[in-house]
């Protein structure tokens, strides 16, 4: 939209920028297109758009081939968004983005999020759009420039810090372009920068226990001038060696270790523990009948029969919980999953390793489970034989880091849409299990 563009369409809606709302409107449509074209649109995409406005970047993010959400918190501008845009493809929703239910976006098409962010909130929001519950693969922001350099810092900089490093770790960041406070309306009496975030691949990302991790960085720069080792006390017995591994002196501050090094820091301080390939697993025949004991290892390198347990818990609501896989297990990791699932120990039975695969992901105490049907041993099961339980918890529960990237309740009905519309996104015996939650075996 152009600058008298503007003008006209908010003296039609008898309306001024809200100071409060943030409100400052991009009138630059060379700068609009080429925000738009840093999203890499492709077909089938699902974009959403946080404070649309009046739509200057709308305008080209609406075709035919993407799903559109526009979240806008002003009323006036939602109705006016409502009708200017009126399209199946296109759901304006009236509310803060901060209260935006991440839940509801899975399961319409690969995710990637734009917007203009008000300078107030875009450090909540950048927290909310790049968690483990976000299904958004790219964001491109429009943001304070003193909150755009602080998110592609370097180290030993005054804008590096604890915000740095812990979004850095799982998302690549790269500043697109600068914006000069007179491309808005009204002038904002800041510079803006265009950034672009791209979630970091698999393989880029150590294993860490990532709440230890954000605290153990957020006390290293809570007071950015005091030497590290003051900072974290639980350190200092054995920072001598810490800091020699590390290749930097005692005297070392937050601001001087690079990304890598609070990893390698971190994991120092409390190593991670991958899946053990010498746990026992039993060896059972075609009528689940045990032959021997095995390492884990073994048994999945020759597919040799053993058995699981995948356990469904819902809610007084009827919602699903279901539980998003660590991108660090050795099978079907980062996809969306049973409540809990996991094998069955050597000398265990089945409902003993559901008790315990519940206390051991979830944090919880064994509810009482109903059996709802057993499956049989194939390539999508792992070999398994798999018994599988439904049973009713409120929670709290406790995800165990390095096993559960996040664990949320769903719509059970949104649930069976989104395995129709995206089977990729699930673990493929959690898609056996579903059709037993749909028709229980027989007792």
């Amino acid at each position: 939209m152009t600058l008298s563009e503007i003008r006209r369409s908010l003296e039609r809606l008898g309306t001024e920028p809200t100071r409060s709302l943030g409100q400052n409107f991009l009138h630059d449509q060379n700068l609009a297109r080429a925000i738009v074209a840093g999203l890499d649109i492709r077909p089938g995409d699902h974009i959403v758009e946080i404070g649309p406005g009046l739509g200057a970047l709308t305008a080209h993010l609406a075709r035919p081939d993407v799903r559109l959400t526009l979240v806008e918190k002003d009323g006036r501008l939602a109705a006016y968004l409502s009708e200017k845009f009126a399209t199946p493809d296109i759901r304006v929703v009236h509310a803060d983005a901060l209260d935006l239910d991440l839940r509801e976006l899975w399961g319409r098409g690969p995710v990637k999020v734009v917007g203009n962010l008000p300078y107030y909130v875009s450090t909540p929001l950048i927290a909310k759009f790049t968690s483990a519950l976000s299904p958004a693969s790219r964001l491109v922001l429009t943001l304070q420039l003193e909150l755009a350099l602080r998110l592609n810092a370097a180290p030993r900089t005054k804008a590096y810090g604890a915000m740095t490093v812990c979004v850095n770790r799982r998302w690549r960041t790269s500043l697109l372009r600068r914006l000069p406070a007179s491309v808005f309306f009204p002038v904002p009496k800041v510079d803006s920068a265009v950034v672009a975030l791209d979630r970091r691949p698999t393989a880029d990302v150590c294993p860490l226990d990532e709440p230890d991790f954000d605290s153990l960085v957020r006390r290293g720069f809570s007071e950015r001038r005091k030497q590290l080792r003051n900072l974290l006390p639980e350190l200092k017995p054995t920072w001598p060696q810490l800091v020699t591994a590390l290749s930097v002196p005692e005297t070392v501050r937050a601001e001087e270790l690079a990304l890598a090094q609070w990893e390698f820091l971190a994991r120092l301080r409390r190593p991670a523990l991958a899946q053990s390939g010498a746990e026992m697993f039993d060896v059972v025949d075609a009528s689940d009948r045990v032959l021997r004991a095995e390492p884990r290892d073994f048994v999945h390198v020759n597919n040799l029969r053993h058995r699981a347990v995948h356990m469904i818990l819902s809610n007084r609501a009827g919602e699903i919980l279901l539980q998003k896989r660590s991108i660090w297990k050795d099978r079907n990791p980062g996809l969306w999953d049973a409540s809990a699932a996991g094998h069955v120990d050597s000398g265990e039975d089945y409902p003993e390793a559901a008790a315990r695969e519940l206390r051991e992901e979830l944090g919880v105490a064994c509810p009482p489970l109903v059996r709802i049907g057993k499956l049989t041993p194939c390539e999508q099961t792992g070999h398994e034989f798999i018994e599988v339980y439904t049973g009713s918890h409120e929670g709290p529960f406790f995800p165990a880091p390095l096993e559960v990237e996040t664990v949320a309740f769903f719509p059970a009905q949104q649930v069976f849409e989104w395995v129709a519309s995206s089977p990729s996104d699930f673990s493929p015996v959690f898609l056996l299990c579903l059709g037993l939650l749909k028709n229980p075996a027989a007792p």
